[in-house]
């Protein structure tokens, strides 16, 4: 099953391609990222200022833990596990097009503890984990940069930040990010209608147009997971229409590499 989120529309999907079905489920608050748990059916969700277990048959939301206090114009954005199952999540101010740095990435222990790691984020992005390189790689969009870290996966702390690509000469933003078995971090260019193939020196590999304007999140799945899944906005919400007919539309790559799965949050 794939699972992924409508942060204007509050809904969480889950879609099953062996069957073609695509069901969704209400969540209180904008979802901005979810991750596995332990339990099939049970996720753990960053959603407006707060961590919230979400169990998908009953669809109830159950609050954890508040990350930031309301009111305060942010909302949880990009997400994802470290290899060690520790929750990794950004923050960001609800209206991007305002460039506010006002987010914070956050990194949450199995018990719910949590540490601030980096401050004054504009739109947190493109966190992603490769555990044969002990490596962490994190974006900002307002800065259309990403940054390579060293991984202290015992320790969950990342060291030595370098630039990792700069998007100044490459079709839009960097959006949500994930890495193949082979290393390489498959990045969504939003605003630039293309997901890109990045090896680990930097290097650009390889380019995929897509038939949308601003592709949002890559995560491979599938049995073998040699399926590249991509996420897109659509009209509506604080998102303005395109015109683009496939905007908003989940797509299905063949990228002739397989990925490589994230762990479950460590927490119960």
């Amino acid at each position: 099953m794939l699972y992924w989120v409508d942060i204007d529309g509050r809904l969480v999907h889950r879609y099953d391609p062996a069957a073609g079905l695509d069901e969704t489920r209400s969540v209180p608050g904008r979802p901005g990222s979810l991750v596995r748990s332990e339990q099939p059916g049970r996720l753990l969700m960053a959603a407006e200022n707060e961590l919230v277990w979400f169990d998908w048959d009953s669809g109830v939301a159950t609050p954890w833990v508040a990350l930031e206090p309301p009111g305060t114009g942010n909302r949880m954005n990009d997400g994802r596990t470290d290899p060690a199952g520790r929750y990794w999540v950004g923050s960001m101010y609800q209206l991007a097009v305002e460039r506010r740095s006002t987010g914070q990435l956050y990194r949450i222990e199995g018990d719910g503890s949590f540490h601030v790691i980096k401050r004054e984020v504009g739109v947190p992005n493109a966190l992603a984990f490769d555990p044969e390189h002990e490596r962490m790689y994190f974006a900002d969009s307002l800065l259309e940069t990403i940054w390579a870290y060293d991984y202290d996966l015992g320790t969950g702390t990342p060291r030595n930040e370098t630039v990792f690509a700069e998007f100044s000469d490459l079709p839009g933003r960097p959006d949500g990010a994930c890495v193949d078995s082979e290393g390489c971090l498959w990045v969504a260019a939003v605003h630039g209608g293309a997901v890109l193939r990045f090896t680990p020196d930097g290097s650009l590999d390889r380019r995929i147009d897509v038939p949308v304007t601003k592709p949002t999140m890559t995560a491979f799945g599938g049995n073998d997971l040699g399926t590249l899944f991509v996420t897109s906005i659509g009209g509506g919400g604080s998102h303005p229409p395109t015109g683009q007919p496939g905007d908003g539309d989940l797509l299905a790559i063949d990228a002739g590499v397989t990925g490589v799965p994230d762990a479950p949050f460590a927490g119960a």
